[in-house]
């Protein structure tokens, strides 16, 4: 994921790109990349599935999405993180609900 503010006007192309010249990967590896704009509350996801480029945009009604703050430009999170993240969750921390008393 990489870490620090996108221009949200871009598109598949232009995100593609800018993995390419920002983080020197190939956005055509199967990974997923993850891109948040200045305002905080929308994201596009970026990946390609053996047959195609596919995007992804979310934008929160309320809140902003948690970002991580790392020390090389990027960070990988797992696919759970991710899924809190989408959700509004901080995923940096979640927060269990429900614990059993008793085991059987």
């Amino acid at each position: 994921m990489p870490v620090g503010r996108t221009d949200m006007r871009r598109g598949m192309q232009g995100l593609a790109l800018q993995v390419q010249e920002t983080l020197g990967r190939d956005p055509h590896a199967g990974d997923l990349y993850v891109f948040r704009g200045r305002s905080g509350n929308l994201i596009k996801i970026i990946w390609h599935d053996g047959l195609g480029m596919s995007l992804y945009a979310k934008r929160l009604e309320k809140g902003r999405f948690l970002w991580p703050s790392p020390a090389d430009g990027t960070v990988s999170i797992s696919p759970a993180q991710l899924a809190y993240m989408l959700d509004g969750i901080d995923w940096r921390n979640p927060v269990h609900t429900f614990r059993p008393q008793r085991a059987g």
